[in-house]
């Protein structure tokens, strides 16, 4: 990692209660990879899959549609009112998967969602308890999966 940070969560701070956290460390030619691999075989009712950059929000929306997933993708490109439509969907279970910056990081509550998917590792922590916290709420368990870059050649 470069600058890799220590996220600590104080008792009187913000408790992440019910949610599992989880840390891949990976390649970033192999990420999208392990990313499928992980739609296809865990068992959740809604994905939120951050990324840090709209750039790559589209792109891997694209990645994910020729795999025949059916994402649905939210960044700040996008018009309001696209914005709003594909929030509306995603709430209304028109699809599982939703790709995002971190313009949906905060204050959505969608009830459905257990699973995050940091594909892109925020660069602060208050980002990451922002993200991560958009699964496991209402009372319910949730998982949030990291991936953490590793350099070619580490071992």
């Amino acid at each position: 990692m470069t600058n890799p940070v220590t996220i600590c969560i104080d008792e009187g701070q913000l408790i992440l209660h019910g949610l599992a956290q989880f840390f891949i460390q990976i390649l970033e030619r192999r990420k999208f990879d392990r990313l499928s691999h992980l739609l296809d075989t865990l068992a959740f009712n809604q994905v939120i899959i951050f990324v840090n950059k709209v750039e790559r929000a589209k792109r891997l929306t694209d990645m994910l549609r020729s795999k025949l997933f059916n994402p649905i993708c939210i960044h700040s490109a996008l018009s309001q009112e696209e914005r709003i439509k594909n929030y509306d969907l995603f709430k209304a279970n028109g699809s599982r998967l939703l790709v995002a910056t971190d313009l949906f990081g905060r204050g959505i509550d969608i009830e459905r969602v257990n699973l995050v998917i940091n594909y892109d590792f925020p660069y602060d922590r208050e980002t990451y308890l922002h993200r991560v916290g958009r699964a496991g709420r209402f009372g319910t368990k949730g998982m949030a999966v990291n991936f953490i870059r590793k350099a070619e050649g580490e071992g």
